[in-house]
């Protein structure tokens, strides 16, 4: 019994414990939300070179862009700010921002009050403010979150009122992903009149086709699967199909130029893809093959010219030596990309691949106007120093997400 008594008091402590620190990290979250309100305020342009206050906490804090949105929009809702003409920016609500600052709210009950007071009237909002704290003392925030829901149907019994406007258009909206295995999952939605002139196309592509060895024995999903790879080809050869970065829209396949001759290995297909040195062979046929000297890194010989804009030679370059925006941490594509000049055309910059990097356009943006700096290393890969308030060593940073080719040293 005795160690009993003393396991519970162990327990108590260690529950307490953890109480007393969630009460800290609560308190240091509310007041980083203040700063990110300040900051916001002041101009964060002005004051870091970034476009948004999300951008900077999510290289200050090393987060996901749509945790550091979350954070910067609960930082507005808590707490008065200024638009950059001095206009005020009155804060939602502001008692449960004081109350956060004390540690005594948690993220969820925060956005279950905010997300109640937003639905309320503004001549409401305090009083409602008032209920829901003094509720939450002693409730979680599902229970808030339900008396709020209660308030509101008190407060607009009859609900919103009907648009009597024609109704929009629905959105059109398209996934598309790889998954490792290498497979693609498409899924969207889309307005009736996309969908009908869509299954019009399709319905034409995927009638059965009759071959010399017999019938055509392709399920449902199999022919609309060949009528939607049918549909890009004629996509991709259309006349009217618009320029991407000063080229056609294309696909790029790297191949070593012994297994393209052996057909035995693996090409890099896309940014990411994988297919067969046989398969290359076989698109080799029917392409334009462009020949690049990679050295045993893997980094392709300068094939530009000092010019200004970079050359269809020079971009594909510089898509086999980056993969995609070299910017740390970014995922965008080779195709979604901009050749940066890291010293400055106008200032005596060559269009050289040594001083030439692929960054996408946010990135490229965020560079000419922050404090980062981008150089090229000694073994002919770009690498990135970070501004001082946000790494006081500058210690250079690369971008290791995207895959280097299969077939290089």
């Amino acid at each position: 019994m005795e160690s009993d008594a003393v396991w519970r008091a162990d327990a108590v402590a260690l529950a307490d414990r953890i109480s007393a620190l969630l009460t800290v990290v609560r308190s240091a979250e509310a007041e980083i939300g203040a700063l990110l309100a300040e900051i916001e305020s002041r101009g964060v342009m002005e004051l870091f070179g970034y476009r948004s206050v999300g951008r900077l906490f999510e290289h200050l804090a090393d987060v996901p862009k749509v945790a550091a949105e979350t954070v910067v929009k609960r930082a507005r809702a808590l707490n008065s700010g200024r638009l950059l003409d001095g206009s005020p920016v009155p804060a939602v609500a502001l008692a449960t921002g004081a109350a956060a600052s004390g540690g005594r709210l948690s993220n969820p009950m925060i956005d279950s009050i905010v997300g109640v007071l937003q639905q309320v009237p503004v001549e409401h909002r305090d009083r409602v403010e008032h209920d829901l704290l003094s509720f939450a003392e002693d409730a979680g925030h599902k229970q808030v979150a339900a008396l709020g829901a209660r308030i509101v149907a008190h407060l607009d019994p009859d609900g919103a009122e009907p648009d009597e406007a024609e109704p929009a258009t629905p959105s059109r909206e398209l996934s598309l992903r790889r998954r490792r295995t290498g497979v693609w999952e498409l899924t969207g939605r889309f307005d009736d009149e996309t969908g009908a002139r869509a299954s019009a196309l399709l319905d034409s592509l995927a009638e059965r086709r009759r071959v010399d060895d017999g019938p055509d024995f392709r399920s449902p999903q199999e022919r609309y699967g060949d009528a939607f790879s049918d549909a890009i080809d004629l996509a991709l050869n259309s006349p009217d199909l618009p320029m991407q970065a000063g080229e056609r829209a294309h696909v790029m396949v790297a191949v070593s130029l012994e297994d393209l001759k052996s057909g035995v290995g693996q090409a890099t297909l896309g940014d990411t893809g994988r297919i067969s040195a046989a398969e290359a062979r076989i698109h080799a046929c029917d392409c334009q093959i462009i020949p690049a000297v990679l050295g045993g890194k893997g980094e392709p010989l300068d094939l530009g010219r000092l010019r200004r804009l970079v050359s269809p030679g020079l971009r594909r370059a510089l898509y086999l030596r980056d993969r995609g925006c070299a910017f740390p941490g970014c995922h965008r594509p080779p195709r979604h990309c901009q050749g940066h000049h890291i010293r400055h055309w106008a200032d005596g910059g060559p269009t050289e691949l040594g001083n030439l990097v692929l960054m996408c356009g946010h990135h490229h943006r965020l560079l000419h106007r922050s404090g980062w700096q981008v150089r090229i290393a000694a073994d002919g890969l770009p690498e990135f120093l970070p501004p001082v308030f946000l790494d006081k060593r500058r210690k250079p940073r690369r971008n290791n997400l995207h895959e280097p080719l299969p077939f290089a040293a």
